[in-house]
């Protein structure tokens, strides 16, 4: 098997016609656009109900979102140094690899593949589509059935399909133009999130009465209850941070990559961190906690409440384009851990291709988004999202402790970021990763096992591609 050294990564050999490599033409901006684009989707506008349940005070509310934003640092910074270490696309999946071996990194690879990225984009292009539908009734109108085949098909599943097709197409052209959809449609997203932020604390019909505690007992919970509260809580805190790894994906095509990729990922999460913080203080400040958390859908909620029932229809078009965003840096990032693998020779051998002209990974990115519309049409795709979250967070903390391993194993690779914090701050991110995943499989024991069977199914494969010894194809 034909293999990259990390000394001499493959994107930074020599170009020449027969050999096409991707291009570095993703700027700091870009990264950091595109890292917070990626974490920002639909989570910040759905999640304050299982906060405030469980945490019932303002103080508490909104702290459990800076905690959520310190530990997922903790994390960054620990991948910030793996970044450094090895500029290449395929992010976590190398430094899995380096870290453990070949069949580890596959199967994180597999699981991105088969699931948590394929799932996400069809999650994401369906939920765009759905809050589209609020603007244009037609999409939310009638069902498609398809009896022959078993499945009914909304409106808005047919639109998700043409958006994955289309978020496809403008990646496989050319990563500029691909960069340049994802950067237009986050700063939409930043524009309507400030809007909703400053005209509804400004003119909107909120009470700073509501961030006082109001009879809450939660501080005179006893330590344990208090702690089981907090971690409920961060479960779904954590998912809304989550995406924060999808820059270590691209750092291919990022210019100054040792340099920038570090800087996007600190960046990126301060940034995520006071959009969320100012996000739920609108929040608190539209309504008091009990009523936070009676509400679904907390962002129509509060704009309802701030300004009116037909302010809470429009808001559907800034979630619809939060998700599309999303969605668009899923697409672009996702297929590059696909072209690391293939690269190494334990997957599809035509997504180790680089499209000669258009020097973005074509076939990689076709393929991801066949799956993903495959997703998308079985219905499926939050389900199965369930099954693999714990893994995904798994493969946080083992690639975390991968610093650690590669610190003995490796010392002489430059390393230009070191970890802020050594080793403090990535053990407790260990710590705090390894008790929610063990916590989660004694918890939620079914999806536990059916996640660890879908990414054991993607065993036969690496053996195959192990045995049969193919090596990648350098040209279209």
């Amino acid at each position: 098997m034909s293999r990259r050294t990390t000394m001499a990564p493959l994107l930074e050999k020599p170009q020449s016609e027969s050999q096409p490599t991707l291009l570095r033409g993703l700027s700091l901006l870009d990264s950091v656009l595109l890292l917070v684009s990626g974490i920002i989707g639909s989570s910040i506008f759905l999640t304050a109900k299982d906060i405030a349940g469980p945490l019932p005070q303002p103080i508490l509310f909104l702290l459990v979102w800076v905690l959520g934003g310190i530990v997922s640092l903790f994390g960054c910074v620990a991948f910030a140094e793996l970044g450094s270490m090895f500029p290449d696309s395929g992010g976590q999946y190398v430094y899995l690899r380096e870290a453990y071996g070949d069949l580890l990194a596959f199967l994180y690879g597999w699981m991105l593949f088969s699931v948590a990225n394929g799932g996400t984009i069809a999650a994401l292009a369906v939920a765009s589509a759905t809050y589209m539908g609020e603007i244009v009734p037609v999409i939310s109108q009638q069902h498609l059935v398809l009896s022959a085949l078993g499945l009914t098909l909304t409106r808005a599943h047919l639109v998700g399909l043409v958006l994955i097709a289309a978020l496809t197409y403008v990646n496989v052209v050319g990563l500029r133009w691909g960069a340049l959809l994802q950067n237009i449609s986050t700063w939409t997203k930043f524009a309507a999130m400030a809007s909703f932020v400053l005209f509804g604390l400004a003119l909107g019909k909120g009470h700073w009465g509501n961030f006082s505690a109001q009879g809450s007992i939660t501080l005179g919970l006893r330590p344990a209850s208090f702690i089981s509260a907090m971690g409920v809580a961060l479960i779904a805190v954590f998912w809304a941070y989550d995406g924060w790894v999808y820059i270590t994906w691209v750092a291919g095509e990022v210019k100054e990559p040792r340099r920038n990729v570090p800087r996007a990922m600190v960046l990126g999460i301060l940034v995520v961190g006071l959009i969320y913080i100012a996000m739920n203080v609108t929040y608190v400040y539209s309504m008091p906690l009990d009523q936070i958390a009676q509400h679904e859908t907390i962002a129509h909620a509060a704009a309802a409440a701030l300004f009116s029932p037909r302010a809470a229809r429009w808001l559907s078009a800034t979630i619809a384009i939060s998700c599309f965003s999303a969605a668009a840096t899923c697409t672009l990032s996702g297929a590059r851990v696909y072209l690391a693998m293939a690269q190494d020779g334990v997957f599809f051998k035509r997504m180790a291709v680089i499209h000669p002209k258009w020097r973005t990974p074509a076939f990689s990115l076709v393929g991801q988004g066949i799956w993903a519309g495959i997703l998308t049409v079985s219905g499926r795709y939050d389900q199965l999202y369930t099954y693999v979250i714990y893994g995904m967070v798994l493969s946080y903390t083992l690639t975390v402790i991968g610093l650690f391993i590669l610190r003995a194993k490796r010392p002489e690779i430059p390393r230009p970021y070191r970890c802020t914090g050594y080793p403090w701050l990535p053990a407790i991110y260990v710590l705090i990763g390894a008790a929610w995943t063990l916590n989660t499989i004694l918890t939620r024991p079914a999806e536990a096992f059916w996640g660890t069977a879908i990414v054991l199914v993607g065993v036969p494969g690496y053996l195959y591609w192990k045995r049969s010894g193919r090596k990648p194809s350098p040209a279209a």
